[in-house]
Parts: structure tokens; C-alpha cells; sequence
């Protein structure tokens, strides 16, 4: 594993994405290091899946160049292991050996690209820009709907049972005839709710609630 100190020189890029590069092919591990930090990338090389188990991954937009053939466990068996253990890293498969059927198994697991060794070095670097702009996009995603939850768990129930009813599409005076309140209570609620849940205009609340998928059941 390379380690690169942090400096006050350092582009920013260097510390907000990280490549994986898994390869049992030293020269192999080298060369990728050489052309990934000759563009402001941070790497961090193994030499089998085995060994970045071992490794805690940074949370921080990444992506892992993937050898098909490796010591122990496969290229392939190691992406069907990520996805088992919900570690959704966007994943490019190189190999020297590469055949239909395995490059259609890549690509149906979810991996961003399958290249053939010996692959030209902007191709690789085409589909890591891809891969990490790709991770980063769904860590940002991630992040609006954790916070998103947050504010819905700080709700009370009937302020869950409001949010549902009014994402539903209903008016005031059909959510109090459906909960037995009066229309200025449900009124009363839902500007509660608009507050907690950070919105100004009911075409927010109902944005926000169609990304935490609220709806009737969800109470």
C-alpha cells in the first residue's frame, strides 16, 4: 500500500478521491500508481482482494481498478462478495485473459468498464474519471436522504401520519375527516411538519417526501 503525507501543496483532488488498484502483478501495481498520481489522483495498491479486506476504506469518493485473475479469491467472486457485503464501489475490470463470458458477468455485477490488457492509458483514465465522479454522485445522493431521515425520525407519529396523508395528495379538510381532528389541528400539524422537515412551499415537502419515499404505510 502506498502512503502519500498530506501537504499544504497538495491539490485538493488528492484527498477527496481515492483509486483501489488490486493487481498480483507488481509492475502492473506500479505503473497504474504512476499514472493515476501523474493527474493529482491518491492510490493505494494490493496485491490480492485478500489484502484490502484487511484495509479500511476511507469515506471518500472512490473507485477500484479489479485484476479478473488473482491469488485466492477471483476478480469476479470478489465484486459478487462487495455487493453481498453492501460496499458499492464503482469497480473497472483489467485482465489479460478476457472472454465474452466474463466480461458479460463484470458488467452485469455493475462494473463501470472491462478492459483488455494491454489497454492504452487513456482509456483507463477515462473510466476512473467515470467511476469516481459515479461514487461521488451516489455518496451526495446517500447524504440527502440520511439527512432527510434525520429530520423525519424527529417528527412525532402524528406528524408522520400528516406527512403521509398530504404526500398522498389530500387536502386539509379530507386528512381531518380521515382522522377524526378538526381542519385547524391538521393545519397546525402540517406547518409543524413543513418546519422540522426545513420547507417553505408544499412542492418542497412533497420533493422531500417522494426522496424518503413516504407515503400511506410509511407512518
Amino acid at each position: 500500500m502506498t502512503e502519500h503525507p498530506k501537504s499544504s501543496r497538495d491539490p485538493a483532488s488528492t484527498r477527496e478521491s481515492i483509486v483501489f488498484v488490486i493487481d498480483d502483478d507488481a509492475s502492473m501495481r506500479r505503473a497504474l500508481t504512476n499514472l493515476f498520481e501523474s493527474v493529482g489522483l491518491e492510490v493505494e495498491v494490493f496485491g490480492s482482494a485478500a489484502e484490502m479486506l484487511q484495509s479500511k476504506l476511507p469515506e471518500v469518493a472512490s473507485c477500484l481498478v479489479l485484476d479478473i485473475r488473482l491469488p485466492g479469491l477471483s476478480g469476479l467472486d470478489f465484486q459478487t462478495a462487495l455487493a453481498k457485503a453492501n460496499v458499492h464501489i464503482p469497480i473497472i475490470f483489467m485482465t489479460g485473459h478476457g472472454d465474452i463470458p466474463m466480461s458479460v458477468r463484470a458488467m452485469k455485477g455493475g462494473a463501470i468498464d472491462f478492459l483488455t490488457k494491454p489497454f492504452r492509458d487513456q482509456e483507463m483514465l477515462d473510466a476512473v474519471v467515470t467511476a469516481i465522479e459515479r461514487d461521488r454522485k451516489r455518496r451526495d445522493a446517500n447524504k440527502i436522504v440520511a439527512n432527510l431521515q434525520t429530520l423525519f425520525d424527529a417528527l412525532t407519529p402524528r406528524e408522520r401520519e400528516i406527512l403521509a396523508l398530504v404526500s398522498s395528495g389530500l387536502l386539509n379538510k379530507q386528512i381531518a375527516a380521515e382522522l377524526g381532528l378538526a381542519e385547524i389541528t391538521v393545519k397546525i400539524h402540517r406547518g409543524r411538519v413543513m418546519k422540522k422537515m426545513g420547507t417553505k412551499s408544499l412542492a418542497d415537502l412533497l420533493r422531500k417526501a417522494e426522496t424518503l419515499g413516504i407515503n400511506r404505510s410509511k407512518r
